[in-house]
């Protein structure tokens, strides 16, 4: 989902084709985008009305395809940031995509989207914190109790950060 939403929000600002809104798209992870991504993603927006496709003929040069977000288009990059499904809700990149958003969104969306995340967040430190409580079993292994301890500490920081930007999203 992640691809669909950097491609139409890069198009809101002007038709372009298909290299230069790949190079267009800022990604907050190491992997960057890749066609095998792109061009089914963008095949699926055609598709499904949200950008149209525009042969461009060049001198010299192959035809290029020009995309352009639809109406259609805008109305889905604002429905497919203004939730998170559960299923998605472990994924760094899915919410911190949506939170980049967050200035677009209606307060009630802002409030789901982090409450669906808290939720994810909750029940992996909660199962982490039982993997610490149980006994040691023969052998010790104590890199693996530091990787648990890190994690929670990971886990606790992400929740009092969550409930900074609940007090921020608050704010219409």
């Amino acid at each position: 989902m992640t691809v669909e939403i950097y491609a139409l929000s890069v198009l809101r600002s002007g038709p372009v084709h298909g290299y230069e809104l790949k190079s267009r798209i800022r990604r907050p992870s190491i992997a960057p985008v890749n066609n095998n991504s792109l061009y089914p993603a963008l095949r699926r927006l055609e598709r499904d009305g949200a950008v149209t496709k525009s042969v461009e003929q060049q001198e010299g040069r192959p035809a290029r395809n020009v995309y352009t977000i639809t109406e259609v288009g805008r109305r889905l990059l604002l429905d497919l940031v203004s939730t998170l499904p559960r299923e998605l809700a472990d994924d760094d990149e899915e919410f911190l995509l949506r939170v980049s958003f967050f200035d677009e969104l209606p307060v009630p969306s802002r409030l789901d989207v982090l409450r669906v995340r808290r939720e994810t967040v909750e029940q992996a430190l909660a199962q982490v914190q039982r993997l610490l409580a149980e006994p040691a079993q023969a052998p010790a292994r104590p890199w693996r109790r530091r990787a648990q301890e890190q994690l929670v500490d990971r886990l606790v920081q992400e929740l009092q950060w969550l409930d900074e930007l609940r007090t921020e999203a608050e704010r219409p």
